[in-house]
């Protein structure tokens, strides 16, 4: 934070709309991910942007197509994002920001879900008055695989199950 932001922490209004403009980046690529939506998690990025997601880095885009490829031996994925602090540089064309996720990847083959446990630690720039992700690390604080325990005392059969809107094939969001 700038000296001016300690003294007056709250963030006018073109910054709480920068803020936003920046989260609301960073759901469209949990959106994606969970979707196999390739569009959509571009749609995050810039085109020359990079992703640091160790097992890649690298541009960005080419980090989706991946990421869409082999997303798909899950049966279903929930990325989540909670605690999301973004801070506007002073220059009001960048913003840094960082978020605890927590992503859920249940195994299409057995009964066993895997979570992730990490941050995404992001810069972002506004182009032409749009903020999308310019670079991205994502640090990971641990991982679990669990056995799925038996389900809900309900008929859960009859709900859509999770790969119900997998992929998405770029539909608008709800049903």
């Amino acid at each position: 934070m700038t000296s001016d932001e300690v003294d007056n922490p709250t963030p006018t209004v073109e910054q709480l709309v920068a803020i936003e403009a920046c989260r609301e980046a960073s759901r469209r690529y949990s959106y994606g991910v969970d979707r196999l939506d390739a569009v959509v998690m571009k749609s995050a990025y810039w085109p020359d942007g990079t992703d640091d997601h160790g097992v890649f880095v690298g541009n960005a885009w080419e980090f989706c197509d991946r990421v869409v490829e082999t997303h798909d031996r899950w049966a279903w994925t929930m990325h989540t994002t909670s605690n999301h602090r973004v801070e506007i540089d002073p220059d009001g064309e960048h913003a840094r920001g960082e978020a605890l996720t927590v992503a859920h990847l249940c195994h299409r083959d057995e009964p066993k879900l895997s979570t992730f446990y990490g941050r995404y630690l992001d810069i972002y720039e506004r182009r032409h008055g749009e903020w999308r992700i310019l670079h991205r690390v994502c640090v990971h604080h641990g991982s679990t695989v669990d056995a799925t325990p038996n389900t809900m005392p309900i008929p859960v059969e009859q709900f859509r199950q999770g790969s119900f809107d997998r992929p998405s094939s770029n539909r608008p969001i709800g049903p």
